[in-house]
């Protein structure tokens, strides 16, 4: 058969381009473009379990003295709409954070508004007490909490570190501002958590925790993913994000490695997806 050599080199001409540029988009896209995989999943834990410790914190901040100009002046996190009321007398016992039916602009620089309920018996402090925490229309800058924490306190050596309880959450976040369009992000699981920094010093703001253990997530379009946390992931009161930790994440698309990173308050994390690592930012 004979060829046209001209025509020839300038086919090759033409489709040296197109791979070279083949080439350079594939080691340039970096990007993903899962929405899940994209700060998802990895945003919504960090939000609800990030609600979850808060609230425990509340719970004991209020637990300790039975007056909430305690949690206001000691713990610098309620405002002076907050209020405190307790029932010892009936069993179990009832322990209620009221911060009223409009947003209280909180010494935290948040809003919180509905009731955090804490039903227990015994002493509170008492180690091996159940604490179980429901809420009544409670939110947190417009996101509301429903559901159930139940938490056991193993230990409260006040150690770096000692201090934790055994959670088993059950609860939900609405992570939509638009009361007519409810986004719900259901957290379940089994976990543990410590009380790693700031135990001694009566201030919120410096409070850290780690939380391990296994959580089931469900996103709000209905994907569910289970969380599986090999290092424990980090919060602090004074942060909005995780900070630290590394999880598997299992779902629908099979399985990735999550990181949030080595303790910097930030809003990036990285994804593992097989051999590649993706960047990613966090929504708060």
């Amino acid at each position: 058969m004979h060829c046209n050599t001209n025509l020839i080199k300038g086919a090759l001409f033409v489709l040296f381009p197109l791979v070279l540029f083949s080439a350079c988009s594939q080691t340039s896209n970096g990007g993903l473009t899962d929405v899940d995989d994209n700060g998802g999943y990895a945003s919504d834990a960090s939000r609800i379990e990030w609600a979850n410790n808060d609230v425990i914190s509340l719970a004991d901040a209020a637990g300790e003295v039975y007056n909430s100009a305690y949690m206001r002046t000691t713990h610098t996190t309620l405002g002076t709409c907050a209020t405190v009321a307790t029932d010892t007398i009936s069993t179990p016992h009832t322990l209620i954070i009221r911060f009223g039916t409009q947003d209280c602009a909180c010494l935290d620089g948040r809003n919180r508004k509905g009731s955090i309920i804490i039903s227990y018996n015994g002493e509170y402090s008492d180690s091996g007490q159940v604490h179980t925490i429901t809420f009544d229309n409670y939110n947190i800058n417009d996101n509301q909490l429903t559901g159930t924490i139940e938490t056991i306190r193993v230990d409260t050596t006040v150690v770096t570190g000692h201090w934790y309880y055994d959670v088993l959450v059950n609860d939900s976040m609405n992570i939509s501002q638009s009361p007519l369009n409810s986004q719900y992000v259901v957290w379940s699981g089994s976990l543990v958590r410590k009380w790693v920094s700031g135990i001694t010093t009566g201030d919120r703001s410096d409070d850290a925790f780690s939380i391990s253990g296994s959580a089931t997530l469900t996103r709000a379009n209905g994907h569910q993913f289970t969380f599986n946390m090999s290092s424990p992931i980090q919060f602090a009161m004074n942060c909005n994000y995780a900070e630290s930790g590394i999880i598997t994440v299992n779902g629908y698309e099979g399985s990735r490695v999550l990181n949030y990173g080595s303790g910097n308050c930030d809003a990036l994390a990285q994804v593992n997806i097989g051999a590649n690592v993706y960047n990613i930012t966090l929504t708060p």
